[in-house]
């Protein structure tokens, strides 16, 4: 999508507090105003959904929870109807099934950016247990 110009005031405080953050950060303002803009209107959309991480790896999560791809990545281990897997879920961690759920209209309305997620851990996991056999065949 084209960026296009935007015009708006900002008070001061706001401005500063803008500036300051950005700064510490070592974004652009815009940059960084961009982010808060998305990552509000998500959060503002899906009671629940908190963003978490730096600047660089920002990642949706439940509030006071795990990160919105684990909660996908795990339904997807689980069998019966959606339903089903929710409970389980929400038995397995004591995330209340609400939440869950909006984990999971988060992640459909998202999905590209929680796909590329579980495919990192999945790669990492591999990763991980390929380096612990070749160390096991290195004292063998």
């Amino acid at each position: 999508m084209a960026a296009r110009s935007t015009s708006f005031r900002l008070g001061d405080e706001a401005r500063r507090r803008l500036h300051d953050r950005a700064e510490r950060e070592g974004v652009s303002a815009t940059a960084l105003l961009e982010r808060l803009i998305i990552e509000g209107v998500d959060t503002l959309e899906r009671a629940g959904i908190v963003y978490r991480g730096p600047g660089h790896d920002r990642r949706a999560a439940l509030a006071g929870g795990p990160d919105v791809w684990e909660v996908v990545a795990r339904l997807r281990e689980l069998e019966g109807s959606e339903e089903e897997r929710i409970a389980t879920l929400a038995a397995e961690t004591d995330v209340h099934p609400r939440l869950v759920r909006a984990a999971l209209e988060f992640a459909a309305r998202h999905p590209t950016e929680i796909e590329q997620r579980i495919v990192a851990n999945e790669r990492a996991i591999t990763e991980g247990r390929e380096a612990a056999e070749q160390r096991r065949a290195m004292l063998a």
